[in-house]
């Protein structure tokens, strides 16, 4: 798993109501992406700055992703390049399941499940 962090630089005509409801209004669009996982669409508190935390099951489709459309849209809306930084995912505390522990590597799962 690969999680991204990605930040882009808000105009001033765009503050932390006009982000939220933007990005409500989006959400769902991202369930059919391809090799998806989950976003944490986020915004500083003053506005300036918004973006997201997104996982995915690896780092070809986040590529493949923020090569697409995607990139050309938020250049339009927001004037500027996004800056994407790429972690391997290693563990996971998700309250909601209540799974805590390590994420082990796509190709590793990938590999267990053939060997079954």
């Amino acid at each position: 798993m690969i999680t991204a962090v990605v930040l882009y630089d808000l105009p001033p005509s765009i503050g932390l109501e006009e982000c939220r409801a933007h990005f409500t209004r989006i959400a769902p669009d991202f369930m059919s992406v391809p090799g998806f996982v989950r976003k944490q669409f986020i915004c500083r508190g003053d506005g300036r700055v918004a973006g997201g935390v997104y996982m995915w099951e690896d780092r070809a489709a986040a590529e493949r992703f923020y090569n697409g459309p995607w990139r050309k849209g938020i250049v339009e809306r927001y004037g500027n390049e996004p800056t994407i930084e790429y972690f391997e995912t290693v563990a996971l505390a998700d309250k909601p399941s209540g799974y805590a522990g390590g994420v082990k590597p796509r190709q590793v799962e990938k590999a267990e499940a053939l060997a079954k």
